[in-house]
């Protein structure tokens, strides 16, 4: 008795199964300029440096933002979900205050997201996500 036609079909219902996306929500066009300000109310958390800002509850009016002053660890890597639990503690819900600016590569969009320096209040959320213990470092 052959494996092969049973390893076949299994392998094909694994291929076949219906496995749901989770992209990012935030579907507004982002700003194309240094300088431009930003304010809303954190919608979204897409990990430990980046989140979504809006005025409404509408995804497509949300901005995708990547902030400028603090670099935490991608999702898949060491203590990378870590990062995304302090930003949400720190941010999500709340309302802030975001000035966009030019990164490392002098652009001011990095893949789908805008780089901006976000505020609650007064206080920088880098130096808040500093502040509690956050994990830095990452690509």
């Amino acid at each position: 008795m052959s494996f092969r036609p049973l390893l076949l079909s299994g392998v094909l219902v694994f291929l076949c199964q219906v496995v749901p996306a989770y992209a990012d929500p935030c579907k507004a066009p982002l700003p194309a300029q240094a300088g431009v300000q930003l304010s809303g109310t954190v919608r979204y958390v897409g990990d430990g440096d980046s989140l979504c800002v809006g005025k409404t509850a509408d995804p497509n009016a949300w901005i995708e933002v990547r902030l400028a002053d603090f670099n935490a660890p991608e999702l898949h890597e060491d203590r990378g979900a870590q990062g995304k639990v302090a930003l949400e503690r720190i941010a999500l819900h709340r309302e802030v205050t975001c000035t966009t600016e030019r990164g490392r590569s002098r652009r001011v969009i990095s893949f789908d997201r805008v780089i901006a320096r976000c505020r609650v209040g007064s206080q920088p959320i880098g130096d808040m996500l500093r502040q509690a213990g956050a994990p830095e470092g990452g690509n």
